[in-house]
């Protein structure tokens, strides 16, 4: 009973809806660039190599330049890069989404793991100074409000800028041409080839641009939250963000839901020093929550019609 007396307080607490926050957003950003991939039809299951490549290179150059900024977009191209191999390997050659997916994760963990000691020549390739990295914005006024002040006032600047693409890529789905045009794609390519629209030119596009959403979540990783690089450091994020995806039935803000279940899970753990509950245990909560989510959802949630299935002009 200590135990949940302990979790019941700590869910009161506005330093543990700070911290769901932040972590719903690491998920948040691969999320909805898989929300847009899978819209238009293509299955992307490499967010977690896209997000490590991010946070490598975002490290390796703020270490570099010192500069944040220019870290982060080093990070969002590397993702879009990494996505760009899986474009052409699974629209262009027409090869099956997930071992293409699968195969690009594989490749950014040995990637990551070569450079760090070709370039470093050990594991720890140091840390960001305290004001290298990516700013914590406290909105003067509005940050002094009773516990909501804190939640949402007092985040990282990425917080902010997620926030606004979530309302953002909502709009751009479902209230724009190039919104219906991807659905469009990812629903029946044949009747969007007819009626003009390049079905190659659109999946392209979707996918490269889960590439830099997910670039943009691990430069948030790196140097917002952990202020270094470390092997793996996505630990099995961008596979909980698919999740998400799933869970929220390809839609933004379903997606989002879905991160804040998961970030609450990731938040208790992160806490674990006010509960009396094993750490190892708590470790797990993340990934129990996706099983358990997944097991309810799987076969109850419709993707796009052609979701997973490459475009081959001509065909039915």
């Amino acid at each position: 009973m200590s135990a949940l007396g302990d979790v019941g307080q700590l869910l009161l607490t506005a330093n543990l809806w700070q911290a769901v926050l932040a972590a719903a957003v690491l998920l948040l950003l691969p999320a909805l660039g898989g929300v847009i991939s899978e819209r238009s039809g293509v299955v992307n299951i490499a967010m977690e190599g896209m997000m490590l490549t991010g946070a490598f290179f975002a490290v390796v150059a703020d270490l570099a330049w010192h500069n944040a900024w220019l870290a982060t977009a080093v990070a969002i191209i590397a993702g879009g890069l990494i996505a760009s191999i899986h474009a052409v390997v699974s629209i262009q050659f027409r090869a099956d989404q997930i071992v293409s997916g699968i195969a690009i994760n594989i490749f950014a963990a040995g990637l990551t793991v070569f450079l760090v000691n070709r370039i470093y020549g050990l594991q720890d390739i140091g840390h960001i100074g305290p004001t290298e990295g990516l700013p914590y914005i406290d909105i003067h006024g509005l940050d002094q409000i009773p516990f909501f002040g804190k939640v949402l006032f007092q985040q990282n600047v990425v917080v902010y800028l997620a926030l606004i693409l979530l309302v953002g890529i909502h709009i751009l789905l479902f209230r724009t041409r190039l919104g219906l045009r991807i659905r469009a794609v990812g629903e029946h390519p044949q009747a969007a080839d007819t009626a003009g629209i390049n079905v190659f030119l659109i999946r392209y596009s979707a996918v490269i641009s889960s590439g830099l959403l997910s670039g943009l979540a691990g430069a948030f990783l790196a140097i917002g939250v952990s202020n270094t690089f470390v092997p793996n450091m996505t630990d099995g994020r961008g596979y909980i963000a698919l999740a998400a995806v799933i869970f929220g039935k390809w839609t933004p803000f379903g997606a989002f839901i879905a991160c804040l279940i998961f970030g609450l899970g990731q938040a208790i753990y992160d806490n674990n020093s006010t509960i009396h509950i094993s750490p190892y245990l708590l470790s797990m909560l993340p990934y129990i929550l996706t099983l358990v989510i997944l097991a309810g959802l799987v076969g109850r949630s419709t993707p796009p019609a052609h979701d997973g299935l490459p475009y081959v002009p001509g065909s039915e």
